[in-house]
């Protein structure tokens, strides 16, 4: 058993994603690379706003060794601006329906609470479904991502991006993204969803201590069997606490990859594919230098 091995569970579990006309193997941590349709987010808005940047990055990105390009079209930063369903899938299928017909045997997940939107997505090639509200922001979402038959990113969150960061208070948090997770997971199930990726959800309602945390007892997510995926590249636990911007933010991100890979992680959602494929491969051998 290595070091990222599912421990036993109550839970069925998987290695397998099949994510359409794709399939992943989880057993071994895999990169997850953003691309960013927003003209808002914290790190990357509007850089990618047009066809040869949505190509060029996504070429790059999967050159780098990304196993997952991640196509999000609403910003889901603290305070960001509310987009309509209308204007997410202006920006999101298009672009999704040229880079799955360029790059076919890549995996494309999709970012998105919005029902409508995850049928469309799927309708066009998407891989995977990845909602950040825990199917909190529409009823009808399990449903739909049910009926997909994809996989799905249940996320935690506590409250919604336009306030989840206006003073967020657990009395364990560990605990309470764990309970969160029992609860959703028996509900996803009995809906018919089998595949199923888990995200803490960094900064996503939690304060810089929250977060680290989270990261410090990431491992206690393993019980549940699923693959758990961290996102945290580049994001406020990392410049805020260091004093510096997400720009000069990558080395630390690194440093905060080797740890949560320690601690289980199965999935990278990163801004810097090759760096973050550079740690995978660092790790694996320290890990492997005692047998």
């Amino acid at each position: 058993m290595n070091f990222w091995s599912d421990k036993s569970t109550p839970f069925p579990g998987i290695k397998t994603l099949n994510c359409g006309n794709n399939v992943l193997n989880t057993g071994k941590p895999l990169v997850m690379g953003i691309l960013n349709l927003t003209p808002d987010s914290f790190f990357d808005g509007g850089r990618y706003s047009d066809e040869d940047a949505w190509i060029s990055q996504t070429e790059k990105m999967i050159q780098d060794g990304a196993s997952i390009i991640d196509l999000g079209a609403v910003s889901t930063r603290p305070g960001a601006k509310h987009v309509s369903e209308e204007e997410e899938i202006a920006r999101l299928i298009p672009t999704l329906e040229l880079l799955t017909k360029r790059y076919p045997e890549t995996v494309f997940s999709v970012d998105t609470y919005r029902s409508k939107v995850a049928k469309l997505s799927a309708q066009t090639g998407a891989g995977i479904i990845n909602d950040i509200s825990g199917g909190s922001m529409d009823a009808a979402l399990t449903e739909t991502v049910a009926e997909t038959g994809l996989p799905y990113i249940l996320m935690h969150m506590q409250g919604t991006p336009s306030d989840m960061q206006k003073n967020p208070v657990y009395e364990n948090v560990t605990e309470g993204i764990s309970g969160f997770f029992e609860k959703s997971l028996i509900h996803l199930n009995d809906s018919g969803i089998s595949q199923v990726i888990l995200d803490p959800g960094f900064g996503f309602g939690k304060s810089i201590e929250h977060n680290y945390t989270i990261l410090h007892d990431l491992n206690v997510f393993k019980k549940y069997g699923f693959p758990i995926l961290v996102g945290i590249s580049r994001k406020s636990m990392i410049y805020k606490l260091l004093e510096i911007t997400p720009k000069e933010a990558l080395p630390a991100t690194s440093s905060l990859h080797w740890a949560a890979l320690l601690n289980g992680a199965d999935i990278l959602r990163v801004h810097d594919v090759k760096e973050a494929v550079q740690v995978i491969k660092l790790v694996e051998t320290y890990m492997n230098a005692s047998k």
